[in-house]
């Protein structure tokens, strides 16, 4: 990998229970980590481009941004594999 650390990006919608549900789990993962990775959270409603690709699919968890980002979890965290995906950047 390219970047020195890691970057997550949660794909949801606001009103979504289990948008709010998986970002919360991160947070608390996040906390146990002391903070070692980045989240952003992106409403899907906001860009018509996201609708098409994650519609029915949210919440979903991707490792990295963007078009090089690749899926990690969707609707409920995953959290063996964020785990794997932040041990690429120890």
């Amino acid at each position: 990998m390219t970047a020195s650390r890691a970057h997550l990006t949660l794909y949801g919608r606001e009103y979504c229970h289990l948008c709010q549900d998986m970002l919360a789990a991160l947070e608390i993962l996040r906390g146990e980590r002391g903070g070692d990775f980045e989240l952003d959270v992106l409403d899907i409603d906001a860009d018509p481009l996201l609708v098409e690709r994650y519609d029915e699919f949210v919440p979903v968890l991707a490792a990295g941004t963007g078009e090089n980002a690749r899926e990690l979890c969707r609707y409920f965290l995953d959290v063996a594999a964020v785990r794997a995906y932040l041990a690429e950047f120890r």
